[in-house]
């Protein structure tokens, strides 16, 4: 039996692939992401927890210690939230449900970006407030959260705006990722 070719699933993105080779393709770019974001989480994760085996952690008071073990769980569910969508493929492989272990993982990777920057900007907090106090904590683990939700949160969409603006609207606003 002779299969037919499944047709373009987006004629006007300039891309010539099936729904199956664009969730091909999409799962590798989710994969680069979830590496990048894995990487810099073992990262904190690994400073994180050399810092309860330095002689100062003792001298930490209270509200610090409690802080510390909240960024250390935040590191913790950032991790395993970066695993989630291997461990969802692993389960889900030779099943032909690549397009919605896409959607389900590109949803963890949104999370997980969001988490990670809580604990980017927590970590500052600590670092700042063990350093400098507590005042100066506020002021550098608002800042850097500002500056992450600028980063990953606004400046893509006004990216997107802008290049829904230039398309006239038309054309990849389906909401399904590219």
């Amino acid at each position: 039996m002779t299969q037919l070719p499944e047709p373009d699933v987006d004629p006007e993105d300039g891309r010539p692939e099936s729904e199956t080779q664009r969730a091909d393709r999409n799962w590798n770019e989710i994969l680069q992401e979830l590496r990048v974001t894995q990487t810099g989480t073992q990262l904190i994760s690994g400073f994180l927890l050399a810092i309860a085996f330095q002689q100062r952690f003792s001298q930490l008071d209270g509200f610090q210690v409690g802080f510390y073990l909240v960024l250390v769980t935040l590191a913790a569910g950032c991790t395993a939230l970066g695993l989630a969508p291997v461990a969802l493929h692993r389960e889900l492989f030779r099943h032909h449900e690549k397009v919605e272990t896409v959607s389900i993982a590109n949803r963890l990777l949104r999370i997980t970006l969001a988490l990670v920057a809580l604990l980017t900007s927590g970590v500052v907090f600590f670092v700042f407030d063990v350093t400098l106090g507590r005042a100066p904590a506020i002021v550098a683990g608002c800042a850097v959260l500002l500056v992450l939700i600028l980063l990953l949160v606004v400046f893509p969409a006004v990216v997107l705006r802008r290049l829904r603006g230039k398309q006239g609207g038309t054309s990849g606003t389906s909401g399904r990722p590219a």
